[in-house]
């Protein structure tokens, strides 16, 4: 059963929502500890104290989400039911105008030896201004009859791609062509379904267009990646679900993306928690709920840098004191996905949470890490989609259910 949505009113509550990206982790057994364990984090701790607290699950057990159903499920949206590709997320987090039916590509611009085989799938991590650069030389070489193409870039080595065929039936489903390896050679776009071999074959035109000038645009030559190959559709707002005015405050385009699907309002231009905090406190009379997403924990988590994780905890935790300073009725503290640097990825571990409100139940407790939460949570442990709608109690924003 999902939130029914005729239960939610307006009040004039306020809500902090703040997302730690991959701030779950797994015991090092070197240290005997996780990183939120051996993070100091007095403000977590305090807070975590007087709230309910618990552990989440993205998607399923044992499922590794991405950032895209992580993020979904954690604002009420079920992941299975929304899962959309990453391609779409890039897009909307450039705030490309996106129509219904368009298919919308990420780009990974790579580097590849004399043969073709990749020798960077990163292509270095080259500046936004070398990826502008290429996809001007994409777009000029590039025309498809009968399809719109567009080519724009994201940031670094990342690009996203537009296909708009008003009428043609477009049809997501397409394979990705990154290996995920280096030395391996670009895999061809291979359609999933009959439905979906439209899509193949304009990729391959695509790719033969674009190879050859791309390939003398710098030494080694660059090759264009395609990944998250999905079809655009139009999502019911968190205005229309939860009647919530929400500002989103990432530093990141596809969070941003994921936002903009869903209809919040997105900041521009803070690239760091102070310049956040102001982006929050600027929005505080015109919205009543706030998005903070918190890139570092992941990014280090990928690293497989342990202290460096921990020190984006801490830092996070030291900036939070401002955010708390502006009151809000409810404070959520937690991550999309857990991103353990023992692995350097994503996991399917379990993600710790914070629940504040005037009526949360105090757990007591001492410490603000996922072992603490497992044994003294108020909450246990629960799929992530359920979140929403404790915090919408909490709240003080959902009425009676039934007689």
């Amino acid at each position: 059963m999902r939130l029914p949505d005729d239960l939610v009113h307006d009040n004039e509550s306020r809500i902090l929502f703040a997302v730690l990206d991959g701030l779950g982790g797994t015991t090092d057994p070197s240290r005997g500890l996780t990183e939120l364990q051996a993070a100091r984090t007095p403000v977590l701790d305090a807070l975590a104290a007087r709230s309910d607290t618990g552990l989440i699950v993205p998607v399923l057990p044992g499922i590794t989400p991405g950032s895209g159903p992580g993020h979904f499920a954690l604002f009420g949206y079920d992941p299975e039911e929304n899962n959309i590709g990453r391609g779409v997320l890039e897009a909307a987090g450039i705030d490309f105008p996106l129509q219904e039916g368009d298919i919308a590509i990420r780009v990974n611009f790579a580097t590849v030896d004399g043969e073709g085989r990749i020798i960077d799938r990163r292509a270095g991590r080259i500046p936004t201004e070398e990826c502008e650069r290429l996809c001007e030389i994409v777009s000029t070489a590039v025309s498809i009859p009968g399809v719109e193409f567009f080519i724009r870039p994201v940031k670094e080595h990342r690009a996203a791609i537009v296909l708009r065929a008003p009428g043609e039936g477009l049809e997501e489903g397409v394979a990705d062509t990154d290996p995920q390896v280096a030395g391996a050679f670009p895999l061809e776009p291979v359609a999933d379904h009959p439905g979906a071999e439209k899509v193949a074959l304009l990729l391959r035109e695509f790719l033969i267009q674009a190879s050859g000038p791309l390939a003398g645009a710098g030494t080694p030559a660059y090759f264009p990646l395609l990944r998250g190959i999905a079809k655009y559709r139009v999502y019911p707002s968190m205005r229309e679900r939860f009647g919530l005015r929400a500002l989103a405050v990432a530093t990141y385009p596809m969070y941003k993306g994921i936002s903009r699907l869903l209809g919040m309002d997105v900041h521009e231009g803070a690239r760091n928690l102070e310049e956040q905090l102001e982006a929050v406190r600027s929005g505080w009379d015109d919205h009543d709920f706030f998005f903070l997403h918190y890139k570092a924990p992941d990014a280090r988590g990928e690293d497989g840098d342990f202290d460096a994780k921990v020190a984006a905890i801490e830092d996070v935790d030291t900036a939070l004191t401002g955010f708390l300073a502006l009151e809000p009725d409810v404070v959520v503290v937690t991550g999309d996905h857990s991103t353990p640097a023992l692995m350097g990825e994503h996991s399917w571990h379990s993600v710790p949470v914070i629940l504040s409100s005037p009526v949360a139940r105090h757990s007591g407790m001492d410490r603000f890490d996922e072992i603490t939460c497992a044994r003294q949570g108020t909450l246990g442990t629960f799929p992530a989609r359920h979140l929403m709608g404790l915090v919408l109690g909490h709240a003080g924003r959902l009425n009676k259910f039934g007689a």
